[in-house]
């Protein structure tokens, strides 16, 4: 199976805490080829922890231009700023939290990671004899 470079993004994002007040904060996301469909965003809180989300990328995609997912993780344009943010909803048993984020910045990252695994191909990027072999291991 041939060997792809991992695609990594850091982006400045918006904790919403209310409509006036919110807090800076970097997300990074990562992408790896070997595992096609998914996107691992990074979190820093403020003890140090690292908080990390395991995202669709199709979901990111889809919530450029319209309302996507449902339950624990949301994502959706954000109306009246243009092209120019969106927000993703990310709930847990401990709270949630919206984040406001640059469009720009989700767009060039899904197209470094489409121009290594080109939406529809994913499949094709994956080890099912390695994916087997674990599901057995685990039976």
């Amino acid at each position: 199976m041939e060997s792809l470079k991992t695609v990594m993004q850091g982006v400045a994002v918006q904790l919403v805490i209310s409509r006036t007040y919110s807090l800076s904060m970097r997300m990074s996301l990562r992408y790896e080829p070997t595992d096609p469909y998914v996107v691992r965003a990074a979190f820093f809180t403020d003890t140090d922890e690292l908080a990390e989300w395991v995202l669709g990328r199709d979901l990111l995609a889809d919530g450029l231009t319209g309302s996507a997912g449902c339950g624990d993780v949301r994502v959706w344009p954000a109306v009246g700023r243009g092209d120019h943010a969106m927000y993703i909803v990310l709930g847990s048993p401990s709270g949630t939290a919206l984040l406001e984020v640059p469009v720009q910045d989700v767009k060039a990252f899904l197209e470094n990671t489409e121009a290594l695994v080109p939406r529809g191909t994913e499949s094709g990027h994956i080890d099912w004899d390695l994916e087997l072999a674990n599901l057995f291991a685990k039976g």
